[in-house]
């Protein structure tokens, strides 16, 4: 730290802060933790005797739990927000352990967005492939008693997958392998609420801002738009509605006037989708909240 801060006009390091932990042991830090000791700021020696609080600003302690730092603090969960660059070490252990908002500084970010931006060709070309992909199952089930032959596209997608990894140098990228995300990728989704190249991006918001995360489709709703038709087929044989012959050979008239009565008698579901709830039933924000 005396490093860092080593130049004309700096003050000590640990004015910069309200409160400085050292030698907190991560991810030891996150679970039991050691004893939080006070460190003699004119020596660097530790005093003796276990620090029960409260915190000094000015002082330097050493060691202790986040146990030990949200009942110093007298904060819990999702109050603090850790800021790390170590996916496990940093953030997954306080997401787990302690339910913290975390965010993740990642300098590799701005490479990231380097090729994303500048070789955004490759990835449409890669997006083509996979629609092309699609197109060759078109109209097939499983009544089909041919193969087709995708042997030139997955060559194709391979070729473009290691002209994409290339970009990123001889490790490839961090957060994707083609049209696919990496392990670390998904733990960065699952345990960093926010994650930035650097902390310093946290200058171009207010302290009052909130941030959410962008609207995620699923699978089934990536591939389903919502102008198209909800057929029956497309329900499982175990809801589908089952009518009988009796109700086939209704006239129209006939179906009018009983419409309301087969309402209340039909078995089977009537709705294969809930009703849309008439007020909020759940806030997800405050999911972690104790």
């Amino acid at each position: 730290m005396e490093y860092l801060f080593d130049f004309p006009g700096a003050k000590q390091w640990w004015e910069y802060f309200d409160v400085c932990i050292v030698d907190a042991k991560k991810p030891l830090f996150f679970g039991e933790g050691t004893i939080l000791r006070q460190v003699d700021m004119e020596t660097g020696a530790l005093k003796i005797g276990s620090h029960i609080g409260p915190f000094l600003k000015g002082q330097v302690y050493s060691g202790g739990s986040s146990e030990v730092f949200c009942k110093l603090f007298g904060v819990k969960g999702n109050d603090v927000l850790y800021v790390g660059d170590h996916i496990f070490g940093d953030i997954l252990r306080s997401k787990k352990e302690r339910g913290w908002r975390t965010f993740l500084v990642v300098p590799e970010l701005s490479q990231e967005l380097h090729v994303w931006t500048d070789k955004r060709s490759l990835f449409e070309n890669l997006e083509r492939l996979d629609v092309a992909l699609a197109d060759m199952y078109k109209n097939l089930d499983s009544s089909t008693d041919r193969t087709p032959d995708i042997s030139h596209i997955k060559s194709s997608i391979q070729n473009v997958v290691h002209e994409m990894d290339m970009c990123h140098g001889k490790l490839g990228s961090l957060f994707r392998s083609g049209s696919r995300q990496t392990f670390f990728a998904s733990q960065v989704l699952r345990y960093a609420d926010l994650y930035s190249g650097t902390f310093l991006n946290f200058l171009h918001y207010p302290f009052s801002y909130l941030f959410r995360a962008p609207h995620q489709l699923m699978p089934h709703e990536s591939t389903v738009e919502h102008t198209d038709v909800f057929m029956e087929s497309m329900m499982s044989p175990g809801t589908s509605r089952k009518r009988t012959l009796k109700e086939i050979g209704k006239t129209p008239e006939r179906e009018n006037r009983l419409g309301t009565h087969r309402a209340a008698t039909v078995s089977g579901p009537l709705y294969v989708r809930p009703l849309t709830p008439p007020h909020i039933t759940h806030v997800h924000d405050e999911d972690d909240e104790e």
